[in-house]
């Protein structure tokens, strides 16, 4: 409910603070005394663009501020996704306009964007006027109307969850065969290159080890001759080194070596040097082992420049950065291959399935299609009886429906047809009614869904223009009945409309020295019975035309 609405320098309004209570209130007031002003304020709620033209005094901004109370809980799922802060039902929304054209919307005193600001205060305050009647040619709002009136919110979401699975595992299959495609493309180079690496066999380490063997190979009797000679030297026949140290340990074993060194702490010099002995005979081994290992082999020789060489261009053809690079390579292709073969065979697999999900998901549109069906012809029936006697007794309105592809919505293509003369063919209402007969259905479509769904404030801008008396009465009533459950604001020049307000604002003008200002203020009963009464008779307001407005006032 829209509790407080301040406005502040804003085209001609100084300063305004009304507030506003429950059910339907009027606002009356003479052509041109700035009806549409305020209109025009609370659009700038709504998330219009700036006009600075707006800012009546170019020495300060224009603000507009709207405050709510009672709002929908649900509204909080919102606020929690653009971080703005929940206020027990309260909202605060203002909008700010400075003379060079600087914008600022804030919501609970948090600055936000017009993105944000729009889609919440649509939420909070519906703004009827002749542009508005243009929403119900939207198909996607007259299939809302038709879901609404079917109450199949449970039918429509648990269809809307199915259809994204639906359309995730065709997104899958898309994918699927596109990589499938590709990859079909590359396998003949793939597996040919996988041939080439199986006859390589790459091994880790291998290029490493015969590198080390192809330089033993390639220099065999140097190696061995030095090596030999090494080992003669330390081990020889000819007083090596290994013998020279035994006679030395022979020498040296029958003299009591303590006397010289005393207590000597570690090792003692014999130790030290039957540990040298021992060390050297074991190197001098070695020595000869290794030159007898060594053997001039010139096929070997060739077989290791071969192997080698084949690695290098195996290198150089594949672009890895080493030769241990190849095996890894040979398992990735592998692995790549084996995934081409496994995802054909996963297709058919996930193609079942979305045999089997598309089967259920239309036989959910079926069942949401039969739901909408029932909901059109009880709102056919509702929207016929509710707004025949608002002047349009000829009309005929019905719901046409036909099915189409699935989509997110279900199956339904969904188009309100009218006829508002006898003999005339239906037709789709964009085309066949005109601004008051729009008007006057889409007040009887939001009195049939006033009690079917939480519906914002809604303020009707001269909602009632072109009609008189008895319809005007009608609208009256529809307007305070809607009051009942929601709060209404109508914007009147029927006198039939205006008494119906549980509260009436006039909009009047007053000119100063320097500018003109337009007021708004509530009226008391005396001042409703006159104010009505004027709007009965004009300036010159006569006693019968008092009476009649207190009868209207009074509901008589």
């Amino acid at each position: 409910m829209l509790e407080k609405l301040t406005i502040k320098n804003y085209a001609l309004i100084s300063h305004l603070e009304l507030e506003f209570g429950h059910g339907l209130t009027t606002l009356t007031g003479e052509t041109g005394a700035g009806k549409s002003i305020m209109l025009g304020a609370l659009s700038m709620l709504q998330g219009v663009r700036a006009d600075t033209r707006a800012v009546a005094d170019g020495d300060s901004k224009s603000v507009v501020e709207a405050i709510f109370t009672d709002v929908d809980p649900e509204l909080r799922g919102f606020f929690d996704r653009n971080d703005l802060e929940w206020n027990d039902g309260e909202v605060i929304i203002r909008r700010e306009i400075s003379q060079n054209g600087r914008s600022r919307a804030f919501i609970n005193d948090r600055p936000v964007t017009l993105t944000i600001l729009g889609p919440l205060s649509e939420q909070l305050i519906d703004i009827h006027s002749q542009h508005a009647n243009a929403h119900i040619n939207d198909p996607s709002t007259q299939l809302h109307i038709i879901d609404v009136m079917s109450a199949n919110s449970n039918l429509l979401q648990d269809y809307e969850e199915d259809f994204a699975s639906f359309i995730n595992l065709r997104s899958r299959i898309h994918r699927l065969r596109d990589s499938i495609e590709k990859a079909r493309e590359n396998s003949e180079f793939m597996r040919f290159q996988l041939e080439q690496l199986e006859k390589l066999n790459p091994k880790k380490g291998e290029l490493l080890a015969i590198e080390k063997k192809f330089e033993i190979l390639s220099d065999a009797d140097d190696l061995r001759d030095r090596l030999s000679s090494a080992a003669s030297l330390l081990g020889g026949y000819d007083r090596g080194a290994v013998d020279s140290i035994g006679e030395a340990i022979g020498m040296l074993d029958s003299i009591d070596m303590s006397v010289f060194e005393g207590d000597v702490e570690g090792k003692t010099l014999m130790e030290r040097l039957r540990e040298i002995h021992i060390e050297l005979k074991d190197i001098n081994e070695s020595l000869e082992d290794y030159a007898g290992s060594i053997n001039s082999d010139p096929i070997a020789l060739a077989k290791a420049s071969e192997r080698m060489h084949k690695y290098y261009e195996a290198v150089k053809r594949f672009r890895v950065p080493d030769a241990d690079a190849l095996a890894d390579l040979r398992e990735q292709i592998k692995n790549k291959l084996q995934e081409i073969d496994m995802g054909d065979g996963e297709l058919p697999e996930l193609e079942r399935q979305y045999k089997i999900q598309g089967k259920k998901l239309k036989e959910k549109a079926d069942l949401l299609s039969a739901s909408r069906r029932r909901g059109a012809e009880e709102f056919t029936r509702l929207l016929n009886e509710t707004a025949r006697p608002l002047g349009l007794k000829n009309m005929e309105f019905s719901v046409s429906m036909l099915p189409g592809k699935l989509t997110a919505q279900g199956q339904d293509k969904v188009e309100f047809m009218c006829a508002f003369n006898k003999n005339q063919t239906p037709g789709p209402v964009a085309k066949i009614a005109s601004g008051g007969e729009i008007s006057r259905l889409m007040l009887s479509l939001k009195r049939i869904l006033a009690g079917r769904m939480n519906l914002p404030t809604i303020i009707f801008d001269e909602v009632d223009t072109g009609v008189s008396g008895e319809v005007a009465d009608k609208m009256g009533v529809m307007m305070a009945d809607m009051g009942r459950e929601m709060q209404v604001m109508a914007i009147t020049h029927q006198p039939q409309v205006a008494a119906k307000g549980l509260a009436q604002f006039k909009v009047y003008k007053t000119d100063g020295d320097d500018r003109t200002t337009t007021h708004v203020r509530p009226l008391s009963r005396e001042e409703r019975i006159r104010e009505i009464a004027s709007m009965m008779s004009g300036s010159q307001v006569s006693e019968s035309a008092l009476h009649t407005a207190e009868v209207l006032l009074d509901g008589e």
